[in-house]
């Protein structure tokens, strides 16, 4: 094991640049995959005839195929019929597509966790269904679902690795360039790569438990 070659800053750079990457691919999806989450999750909530029906097929199906099939699927099956995406580009789409399924399941379960009481309470004090969900029922279920959102996203910052499968210039990927130069890299490397992870992930596990306790 190399560590003093596998540490040069040339190595170090590489793979800062291949983390810079992966956390601008992991917030982009992040940020979609959220928008996009409660959109369908309040559509399904609301029980919005016909779509809420195709949101509930959607959503299943997105759930019960792997990712890596996703990746796939955007990449090279969407190029046959017109659709060229960069890797970037379709890093991105793919695990939006992915988390964005998960994340409104969770956005739906906090939404039914509101006491019916209040939601009957905000009707009769005059507010009209919107103004309810808005006001009363998605704030309440926000905050719930603080923890269970977060995972998520560490699982989402996590599964951008899979994305080396289409040569998305990530941490891994860069991360395996390195280390195929030099067999005596590879263990380095790699615990390099899983202390840059856990830094990351482990800081959003912290902020989740303390926005958790605020509440």
């Amino acid at each position: 094991m190399d560590f003093a070659g596998a540490y040069s800053w040339p190595n170090i750079k590489y793979l800062l640049e291949g983390f810079l990457v992966t956390l601008e691919v992991a917030a982009l999806a992040i940020l979609l995959s959220f928008v996009f989450g409660i959109i369908i999750a309040i559509i399904r909530y609301t029980k919005i005839p016909v779509l809420s029906q195709v949101m509930f097929v959607w959503v299943e199906m997105i759930r019960n195929l792997p990712l890596l099939l996703i990746i796939f699927f955007v990449y090279f099956a969407l190029r046959d019929v017109g659709i060229k995406l960069e890797v970037f580009s379709a890093a991105v789409a793919a695990l939006t597509i992915f988390e964005s399924a998960m994340i409104s399941e969770i956005v739906r379960s906090g939404l039914m966790s509101v006491d019916k009481g209040q939601i009957e309470a905000a009707r009769a004090s005059g507010l009209n269904y919107t103004q309810t969900l808005r006001y009363i029922i998605l704030p309440q279920a926000l905050r719930r679902m603080v923890p269970p959102i977060v995972s998520q996203f560490i699982s989402l910052l996590k599964d951008t690795s899979l994305a080396i499968i289409i040569a998305l210039p990530e941490l891994m990927h860069n991360g395996q360039v390195i280390y195929n130069t030099k067999i005596t890299y590879v263990i380095p490397i790699l615990l390099l790569i899983a202390v840059m992870y856990f830094v990351v992930n482990f800081s959003l596990s912290v902020i989740a438990r303390r926005l958790e306790h605020s509440r």
